[in-house]
């Protein structure tokens, strides 16, 4: 897990242009692979350093919540800690994030040493309350 499982040329063909709602799903380790704290205190590093970072490229933290219960569906699998929803005005704007130096060397690694697994889904808009900008 790392930047190096990021879909750039997936993010590139979406047939979308402007804003993106990324959901990020995920299931955090007991203890953090470098010994300090457990998976959640390594999260929170590591979001203390990301969320200047998504700001500066004119994004917002929409929502973070605790997972609570599968309501529908299956439950094999489908058991996560946290979610966040993160939104970004362009694709482009979350690639340039995620591979830039700052966040691979910086940010990654808390986000490694936390997560268990991290899915992150990109996502287009349909319909929405949330009003950004």
């Amino acid at each position: 897990m790392g930047v190096d499982l990021l879909n750039v040329r997936g993010l590139e063909q979406m047939d979308h242009q402007g804003p993106v709602v990324m959901v990020n799903l995920m299931r955090f380790r007991e203890r953090s692979l470098d010994g300090d704290g457990s998976g959640w205190h390594a999260y929170l590093r590591y979001s203390a350093l990301t969320v200047p970072m998504i700001k500066a490229r004119g994004g917002t933290l929409l929502w973070t919540g605790e997972a609570r219960a599968v309501a529908l569906g299956s439950e094999a699998g489908n058991q996560w800690d946290y979610l966040a929803l993160v939104y970004y005005p362009t694709v482009a704007a979350f690639i340039d994030m995620m591979t830039s130096d700052d966040y691979e060397m910086r940010c990654d690694p808390h986000r490694i040493n936390g997560c268990a697994e991290h899915i992150i889904i990109a996502t287009n808009e349909a319909y929405s309350k949330f009003k950004v900008g």
